[in-house]
């Protein structure tokens, strides 16, 4: 691995991670005795060796060396203990980088010390908390831990692991969660719609309010991306994913992901990612997958949203300056 920028990381029901460089494997790491569920959100520490952090179906947390050169179980640098679930989701605390938390499918929050020595496993768990509903989606910011589950987002300070806020809820059930720390917003993604909420207005407040629903999907808004300018939202119920503004929550385009003609019956949106102005959509049919690349990074054009319809808009997140043409 030249940069840390340039490697691919994946994880797998075959109790493997992989590191991919090039489009090749370059290294292989095995120690899980289950499927590997889940990946920390970046390398922990500073500066002082690659460790990436690792969840597993068997409830442990491992954390593997990247930077030694070892392979399989060689690289495997630390087990912690503690789960009696799958380990669903894990994440590098904001405020103190050698503090990793993860979570498990029966909603158990814990903070580990990834510089503590897993011989004394008393010391490896520093902070537990818990949650109502199935785990959805988590993320840290500074030192406060974002935790979607079941009906709501949860606000918890990972200093005294006490939930502090609720910062969206949801009548059905949340099927997906993102947030833009700087600017205090959250989406959330549930039945039919997403929502936009803005974490200090309802701060102290006994009933929520969002600032948008972003509504128009026939299925549970399970695709979910949010940046500080656009927000992309997708359902295997759709064939069509839509984009709106960050910032008001209104609708700025939809593309279609794939007709029922190109897969043979098409079963709607499956995957998407975005990278500022690309973004690519994924369906799958019956006969065919199909996997869209679109790149507006140098669209000086409004895009048709239909064809005898109004237009629509997706742009650059640089405003562009008064030299360019």
């Amino acid at each position: 691995m030249e940069s840390q920028e340039s490697a691919l990381v994946t994880s797998s029901c075959d109790r493997s991670i992989r590191l991919w460089w090039k489009g090749a494997c370059q290294r292989c790491f095995r120690g899980h005795n289950g499927p590997v569920l889940s990946l920390s959100n970046k390398l922990i520490g500073e500066g002082k060796g690659r460790v990436l952090a690792s969840g597993g179906d068997d409830g442990t947390v491992r954390l593997w060396s990247l930077s030694s050169g070892k392979r399989g179980q060689q690289a495997l640098k630390t087990t912690f203990y503690g789960h009696e679930k799958p380990v669903k989701f894990i994440s590098v605390a904001g405020h103190r980088t050698s503090l990793l938390v993860s979570i498990s499918s029966d909603s158990k929050i814990r903070v580990w010390d990834a510089n503590a020595s897993s011989a004394v496993r008393s010391s490896c768990c520093v902070g537990m908390a818990s949650v109502s509903g199935a785990p959805v989606d988590m993320k840290c910011h500074e030192s406060l831990l974002y935790v979607a589950a079941g009906y709501r987002v949860a606000i918890i300070d990972l200093r005294t692991m006490q939930i502090v806020s609720t910062a969206g809820t949801s009548q059905t059930g949340l099927y997906s969660f993102e947030i833009i720390p700087s600017k205090s917003l959250i989406c959330t993604g549930e039945t039919g719609r997403a929502m936009l909420w803005d974490v200090r207005k309802n701060q102290g407040q006994s009933k929520l309010v969002a600032i948008a629903e972003l509504d128009g999907h026939s299925g549970p808004v399970e695709h979910l991306h949010m940046d500080s300018y656009k927000i992309v939202t997708g359902s295997q119920k759709d064939n069509y994913v839509n984009v709106w503004e960050a910032d008001s929550g209104n609708q700025a385009n939809s593309l279609i992901c794939c007709s029922p003609e190109e897969v043979g019956g098409t079963f709607g949106c499956s995957a998407i990612a975005v990278d500022g102005c690309r973004i690519v959509t994924a369906a799958s049919g019956l006969e065919n997958g199909l996997v869209r690349l679109r790149d507006f990074t140098f669209a000086d054009h409004p895009v048709s949203q239909y064809e005898d319809e109004g237009t629509s808009k997706f742009w650059q997140p640089n405003s562009y300056s008064d030299d360019d043409a």
